[in-house]
């Protein structure tokens, strides 16, 4: 027997659209339980040493709203600016973050967004039930920081 998910319900593993919502959930909640045991890793009288760890929760907790985004954008049919707002982010820095989840990962862009069109063509396969997630990341160590480039060179020191 298939659950029936309407547009403001939550998407269950059986959803006729086929969204295996269990492997949303996971990823979710295995990012915040990477977050939390880096968080009590930490020492806040040692702050030198808190601060990679906080950095490492940091990052989790980003993948976790990440993933949870993509999994409301595509299961509950919200916009990538209602979205973003929930999160606190706004619309442009969405399709971005969108890009890096296992759910939409797939329908990203050359220049690594997420657009409304991306999210409308997953739900339209997962509809279909054509959606194959991408596979999970494998770990890896952390992207460089990044740097301060100046956007032009300025003639004779500073302007």
């Amino acid at each position: 027997m298939q659950d029936d998910a309407g547009p403001n319900q939550t998407a269950t593993p059986t959803d006729p659209r086929g969204l295996d919502a269990g492997a949303s959930v996971e990823a979710v909640r295995t990012s915040i339980e990477a977050a939390a045991t880096a968080l009590a890793a930490s020492d806040p009288t040692r702050p030198r040493e808190a601060l990679p760890l906080l950095r490492r929760a940091q990052e989790h907790l980003t993948a976790a709203i990440d993933e949870a985004m993509a999994a409301a954008l595509v299961a509950d049919g919200g916009t990538i600016r209602t979205t973003g707002a929930l999160a606190g982010l706004s619309e442009n820095a969405v399709g971005p973050r969108l890009a890096r989840t296992r759910l939409l990962a797939a329908y990203g862009t050359e220049a690594g967004r997420v657009t409304a069109t991306g999210v409308e063509r997953a739900r339209y396969d997962l509809e279909q039930g054509r959606h194959r997630p991408a596979p999970a990341p494998a770990p890896t160590d952390p992207p460089a920081p990044m740097r301060f480039r100046a956007r032009r060179p300025s003639a004779g020191g500073t302007p």
